[in-house]
């Protein structure tokens, strides 16, 4: 299963709660769960913010679902 969807579903919510969120169209989000289309990073950085997890989580790239400590940049 997708992860997005996985996502979404485990938050009881439906593709069309995400794509306001975003503002985007519905269909537009199905092709991201779909992976018919890319996700632009910015939209990886709202989504990830609003699950509170990682963009590494939801790219299959860790199963670890915990978002990553904020660093402190100087």
């Amino acid at each position: 299963m997708n992860r997005l969807k996985e996502i979404r579903e485990d938050h009881d919510l439906f593709q069309k709660d995400i794509a306001a969120l975003l503002s985007i169209d519905q269909s537009n989000y199905s092709k991201y769960e779909l992976e018919k289309i890319n996700i632009p990073i910015e939209t990886l950085h709202k989504l990830a913010d609003y699950y509170k997890t990682s963009i590494d989580y939801l790219l299959y790239r860790t199963d670890e679902r915990k978002p990553y400590p904020k660093s402190i940049i100087k």
